[in-house]
């Protein structure tokens, strides 16, 4: 058993990061200032670079784009001095994975957040411009970031010579809807406005990312976090969820709970106690829940008899092959046909699929056409372990991570819920014999 820091949840009003979240408050810069934003900003860069990326070490701090990796750790990837290619830091704001829906609200209502980050984390990593490359759909929030953007070039927050000594340019570009450009080195090849397909690595971005010069990629809610971590302390962040589980989180919580809702909470609370205590429970009480897709639609599922006391966290989820990812929790009951919807998934994927590596390209769509059989139950048994022998064929033989999100919903339906795809095969064969008549009883 783990030893669990000593906050796990419920995480009190005081603890709150997006103390704006639901957007109750002014969400401009004199708001967001009188939320704590942008205080002692100066006095954080004036203790340099090396110091604000040990406490992001310290902290905890995992990226909170779906990977989990350490943030502190990837800014010290770049490198230390910066020579004839200048250093770029690149926000990751398309968020098109299924059931996510967190860093919108944070460009929403509290954008200033986003911005200080990441005037914090570019200082640390000897970048003097930021991009910020939003989905496609995401109009209103372009505007609404583009407007807090400008607030803080008149306040002289950025931009050149501003108060904080440090030169520092935000570029907000608008994506074109592509699933896809949400991996990193996509993102890239769309921001230098080339057809958005992923890289081959290395080289790692670190090294030769946006026009080739060395880049560091996060996602929003990691960089939105750096601020307010930095001013409290990195060991107040670390006193949050279980070791190596650290901090608050975004919990995109949607599906079959009483009252669906975005939520900061400590990361490793137990499940049921963040369905319970802030979705008002599952839709016809805690017997009527089937499955659970944790970390969004790219996750495998898990069973409601593993979702008890579970912690929300990397780790656990690991350890029960599934994962966090971006904490969009989709809950399941008992009325959900579990088959049609990993079909309707295996379509997402196959649609958003760029085609550059055949496993992905071919495998996506034949994987979707045997499960829209399977929803009818128009298949043979042998085929189960067929489709979950491709699924492990695609997995891990492509560039990007879009093959392993393909092939993990398939897998997750067949570990523990092989029995549904085979009653339905079979009550698909017994109708069809009978309307055939070969099971018409002699009279």
């Amino acid at each position: 058993m783990r030893k669990m820091a000593k906050t796990l949840g419920i995480l009190e009003d005081k603890d709150r990061i997006f103390t704006n979240l639901y957007g109750f408050q002014d969400w401009g810069l004199e708001g967001a200032k009188q939320r704590g934003c942008w205080n002692a900003t100066k006095d954080i860069l004036s203790y340099g670079r090396e110091w604000i990326i040990t406490n992001v070490k310290n902290s905890g701090l995992r990226g909170r784009g779906g990977a989990g990796f350490s943030t502190g750790l990837k800014w010290s990837f770049m490198p230390k001095e910066v020579k004839e290619r200048p250093h770029y830091l690149v926000v990751n704001a398309d968020e098109s994975e299924p059931g996510t829906c967190k860093d919108r609200e944070i460009m929403r209502h509290d954008p200033h957040l986003l911005i200080e980050g990441c005037l914090i984390a570019s200082f640390a990593m000897q970048a003097h411009a930021c991009y910020i490359y939003l989905r496609g759909e995401y109009v209103f929030e372009r505007e609404r970031l583009e407007a807090a953007v400008k607030q803080a070039y008149e306040a002289g927050l950025i931009g050149k010579n501003n108060v904080h000594g440090w030169d520092f340019d935000v570029y907000v570009h608008h994506g074109a809807g592509a699933y896809i450009c949400g991996e990193e080195t996509a993102l890239l090849e769309s921001l230098e406005g080339k057809k958005g397909q992923p890289r081959l690595k290395p080289p790692f971005p670190a090294g030769a990312g946006l026009y080739g010069c060395p880049t560091t990629v996060n996602n929003v809610e990691s960089i939105a976090v750096v601020g307010t971590i930095l001013r409290r302390g990195a060991e107040w962040f670390a006193g949050f969820g279980a070791p190596n589980n650290t901090g608050t989180k975004l919990f995109c919580i949607s599906g079959h709970v009483e009252r669906p809702c975005n939520v900061e909470e400590a990361m490793s609370i137990p499940f049921r106690q963040l369905i319970e205590d802030h979705c008002g429970g599952i839709r016809g009480g805690w017997g009527n829940l089937k499955a659970v897709i944790p970390g969004g639609s790219s996750v495998p599922m898990i069973p409601a008899e593993q979702c008890e006391n579970l912690p929300m966290d990397f780790d656990s989820l690991r350890a029960l092959r599934s994962g966090l990812g971006t904490a969009a929790v989709i809950v399941m009951d008992k009325s959900t046909d579990l088959i049609r919807a990993i079909a309707r998934l295996s379509y997402f994927y196959k649609h958003e699929s760029c085609g550059q590596c055949t496993p992905c390209r071919e495998g996506t769509g034949w994987m979707w056409r045997v499960m829209e059989r399977m929803v009818k139950g128009d298949a043979d048994p042998s085929e189960i372990d067929m489709l979950l022998e491709v699924t492990t064929q695609v997995e891990g033989h492509t560039i990007c991570a879009l093959g392993d999100a393909a092939a993990w919903p398939i897998q997750g339906l067949i570990r523990h819920f092989r029995h549904e795809i085979e009653d339905r095969i079979t009550l698909y064969r017994s109708r069809k014999s009978n309307v055939a008549g070969h099971s018409i009883a002699a009279e």
